[in-house]
């Protein structure tokens, strides 16, 4: 029964692992020349394997989205380590490809992002921590960028950079929002040149939009070099290439750019790589994990951040343009209580017990806040893939609500629906799942973008506005309209667009719930992530440094007195 079920690191602790080299076997992989370790149940891969596995078929492609979720959650990243599983249980080899997650919301108030009760990555604390140090890595280059910056203001500034359009900030992988913003260079002379500026979450740097994005060592080097530190006085971007920072930089990024293999609780292969922020990033883990994991399965299982209309867009548009990979499927994951909150009269707030109108029975709420799901299943449609719904249920979900669920989402397109149970049952809970994944990957599908890069960039913007989000039109501050038009005249108008905006409605306000219509999109600013490769408009505010809870997680976490982590979930 779920009220017995163990703590999710209780369950991790309890897992037996196997030793790493086992699960790269599985995949096809040696040990001796294909693996760099990390003690026994972590690897770094070589992209070397690349190069000598490219003859092999490439494996069925899936992405796992969700509806517009509530702020707790709806379980992609459970529902995605429970497929990875699932495959095996029905004999097939897969593979799951994940972010690393951030120690900002490890030790706020989110949580890890390892999966959960039987469905989790494994070593659970070394996923949610350290890990093999990328993050860590990230934040050394990017900081490093930004010590060269302030250097080379004090030594005469020879690119002429503008002190007051300067937007490379410093970084650091926690929750503090008392870095938001900071004043440099106070004391001396030899200090440094004062300004003002501040500090965001590493996740949210661009190198880590980088590193998810790239395909090899040089290319690397080239989008750390094309990075904009800032601009000079005629709007002119000055690089990171222009300060003679991207050699060391990359540097010190020699290592992070290889995906990290693990495995689930089932012993499955997962590849961990990069964690790139969902809302001013793309939000997805690693194109170089999911081209070596194509290449080592029958099935890959990734996962995009937030709902459909942000991460899964973003797959699609961005991620997918730059691996190369084309999905055959995708999976909508869906919870009982999210349709009812999409009604709009219920409060989700993480921390506090859930109104017992989520937790009972009631069928109306369910079909009323179905739009919400029937206009994602649409969304997906238009980009050509197969979708497939997964019931992510919790034990006060009901038959008929189930029902219901099932008769709205097989009326709206979907391939398949399947009541999954992979966080009490593990692999074999979402035995269901896996079977119409295959289905869906087995049926004709014509994958195509939204709209062409070479189109102008307000016009991208407004195809999404307009057809994922379902807005009457997009307005533009004067302040976005001359950034647009400085991007466009320096040449990076032929970029994708990465839209920053709240994961909790199809709306730029938070608030509006469902699948609403009669709204426009407000951006009021417009900024070029050039190393990346994409434009990120900006609706509505989008903190790139958050804060820490009144309790945050962290006040759990400790050590018991055999030295094992307790607290963490």
């Amino acid at each position: 029964m779920v009220s017995t079920m163990r703590s999710d690191l209780e369950i991790a602790q309890a897992a037996q692992l196997v030793h790493i080299n086992r699960i790269a076997e599985q995949m096809g992989l040696d040990p001796d020349t294909d693996l760099e370790h990390y003690g026994k149940y972590m690897a770094k891969i070589s992209l070397d394997v690349l190069e000598r596995l490219r003859d092999r078929p490439n494996a069925r492609y899936v992405d796992v989205t969700a509806i517009t979720p509530t702020p707790l959650g709806e379980g992609k990243s459970t529902t995605t380590v429970g497929l990875g599983q699932a495959m095996k249980h029905i004999g097939k080899r897969g593979i799951i490809t994940l972010r690393q997650p951030s120690q900002g919301p490890t030790f706020g108030i989110k949580g890890g992002a390892a999966g959960g009760g039987y469905s989790q990555v494994v070593p659970m604390e070394n996923f949610n921590l350290h890990l093999t140090g990328d993050i860590h890595a990230i934040t050394a280059a990017h900081n490093l960028i930004a010590a060269m910056v302030d250097n080379h203001l004090y030594h005469g500034n020879e690119c002429g950079l503008d002190l007051h359009s300067i937007v490379w900030r410093r970084v650091l992988d926690l929750n503090d929002r008392a870095l938001r913003n900071v004043i440099i260079g106070l004391g001396e002379k030899a200090d440094g040149i004062p300004r003002q500026t501040g500090f965001d979450i590493t996740v949210a740097s661009e190198i880590m939009a980088i590193l998810a994005l790239t395909t090899s060592l040089s290319d690397l080097r080239a989008r750390i070099g094309r990075m904009i530190v800032g601009y000079d006085k005629n709007k002119r971007p000055v690089t990171v290439e222009d300060i003679r920072a991207a050699g060391a930089a990359t540097v010190l990024l020699r290592d992070a750019i290889k995906p990290t293999l693990m495995q689930t609780l089932e012993n499955t292969p997962a590849l961990v790589h990069c964690g790139p922020f969902a809302n001013i990033a793309h939000g997805n883990s690693s194109v170089l994990a999911d081209q070596i994991a194509v290449k080592c399965a029958d099935y890959v299982i990734t996962e995009s951040g937030f709902g459909a209309d942000i991460g899964a867009e973003k797959f699609f548009n961005i991620k997918c343009r730059a691996s190369g990979l084309r999905p055959n499927a995708v999976v909508l994951v869906v919870t009982v209580r999210a349709l009812k909150a999409h009604t709009g009269k219920y409060k989700v707030t993480p921390g506090k017990a859930l109104d017992p109108g989520l937790t009972s029975e009631n069928i109306a709420d369910v079909e009323a806040g179905a739009a919400n799901m029937v206009r994602h299943l649409e969304n997906m449609r238009k980009f050509g893939v197969n979708p497939v719904v997964a019931i992510n249920v919790f034990a006060t979900d009901t038959q008929a609500e189930i029902d219901a669920i099932r008769e709205i989402a097989e009326g709206a397109g979907a391939v398949g629906v399947a009541v999954a149970r992979h966080w009490s049952d593990g692999g074999a809970g979402a035995v269901e799942l896996a079977e119409m994944v295959v289905e869906a990957c087995d049926q004709p599908n014509d994958f195509q973008f939204l709209y062409p890069v070479e189109w102008p960039i307000k016009q991208k913007i407004e195809r999404i506005a307009t057809e994922i989000y379902r807005a009457d039109g997009v307005e533009y501050t004067p302040e976005a309209e001359k950034q647009i038009e400085t991007f466009e005249k320096n040449g990076f108008g032929a970029l994708p667009i990465c839209m920053a905006k709240t994961h909790l409605s199809f709306t730029a306000d938070p608030n509006i719930k469902g699948a609403p219509t009669g709204f426009t999109i407000p951006v009021r600013e417009v900024r070029a992530s050039v190393g990346a490769g994409f434009i990120y408009p900006l609706c509505g505010e989008m903190r790139t440094m958050p804060g820490l809870p009144k309790n945050p997680a962290a006040e759990q976490v400790d050590l018991d007195e055999d030295g094992k982590v307790v607290g963490l979930f």
